[in-house]
């Protein structure tokens, strides 16, 4: 294998300059160790990234402004300025720059992504209301806009850790909007592309994949709804006739309160918080979110903006290692796969 597939390109968005983005980076940034693994190229601000340094008294986090790609070297960090003028800092604070400038770093990454200057996206946390008065108001998280660059209909969010590994049948969508947006062939997708990633991606040669009911007890056999037997059943049968080895419905309290989920390589959740609560409760500081179903290898840490603890200098960069960490094992893995 050689040096360049040994250190990817990691590109790294900034996120909402007000909240613990910033932070996050400079911490996971300053361990020199990093730079052994992978060549990081931070789309945002060296203003923003010089005033957080100061702030939170770090002389260990190196950058340079990138001027040339063709002088990507040493233990450093580089750094694409997407905003030019002298960015408006109000740390800790909900402001229209906050999703103007996290929606500018966004798109410049995913550019250069695709002009093949980068091998992978990280991206740091963004206030999704506020990227949304510039992006638009069909916005409704990274996930979506980026499955939307990649001339992808669909993707598969994924959440992982060392404990267990989460994907959703469903995204960023109402409540009353889930069981009417459920269709076999939609939950049958999801798990082909949950089997898929957890192949290449993991490289779990045969996953075992779970598959949580949506109502409560699974629906009781009909008795509490219908969904389980018209919908998500047909979907498994359907799975499993595809070679997929999968097993289900389950309620999802005693699927996760008995530790079911340990024997498991791979579960699929129907909807955002019945996926997110438990995996969150049971590895929020090292869980990872992974768009899985993409070309783009993007991974992002599992938490928001934090603004309540913004440049505090307390925020946990731990998730957004992992997460970086997870970007560089993707991409050595698929080239290996190949």
């Amino acid at each position: 294998m050689n040096k360049d597939i040994m250190k990817p390109k990691i590109g790294i968005t900034i996120g909402d300059i007000n909240g613990i983005g910033p932070e996050i980076i400079i911490k996971m940034l300053s361990d020199d160790r990093i730079y052994a693994l992978c060549q990081p190229i931070i789309y945002g601000s060296t203003k923003v990234l010089s005033y957080y340094k100061k702030m939170l008294k770090n002389e260990k986090f190196k950058y340079t402004h990138l001027k040339d790609w063709g002088r990507l070297a040493g233990k450093q960090t580089f750094v694409v300025n997407c905003i030019d003028e002298q960015p408006e800092i109000n740390v800790g604070k909900e402001t229209d720059n906050g999703g103007k400038y996290a929606f500018e770093s966004l798109n410049t990454a995913l550019k250069d992504w695709k002009d093949g200057k980068i091998d992978a996206l990280l991206t740091a946390p963004i206030n999704k209301s506020l990227v949304a008065k510039h992006a638009g108001e069909n916005f409704k998280g990274h996930t979506e806009y980026i499955t939307t660059f990649c001339e992808k209909d669909e993707s598969l969010m994924l959440l992982t850790s060392d404990r267990l590994t989460v994907g959703l049948a469903t995204n960023h969508i109402p409540v009353n909007q889930i069981a009417s947006s459920l269709k076999p062939n939609l939950i049958t997708k999801k798990i082909m592309m949950l089997n898929k990633s957890l192949k290449e991606d993991f490289n779990i040669q045969k996953p075992k994949i779970a598959v949580l009911g949506l109502n409560p007890h699974a629906g009781d056999n009909g008795l509490l709804g219908s969904e389980e037997e018209n919908i998500i059943k047909p979907a498994i049968q359907d799975a499993n006739s595809r070679g997929i080895l999968t097993f289900g419905p389950y309620p999802s309290d005693g699927f996760f309160g008995t530790l079911d989920y340990t024997a498991f390589d791979g579960i699929l959740a129907m909807y955002h918080d019945q996926g997110l609560i438990p995996f969150k409760a049971l590895a929020f500081d090292e869980g990872v979110n992974f768009t899985s179903g993409l070309n783009l290898v993007r991974t992002s840490p599992d938490h928001g903006t934090a603004y309540n603890i913004a440049g505090k200098n307390i925020a946990s960069e731990q998730s957004m290692r992992q997460a970086l960490f997870l970007a560089i094992d993707i991409v050595k893995n698929r080239i290996n796969n190949k």
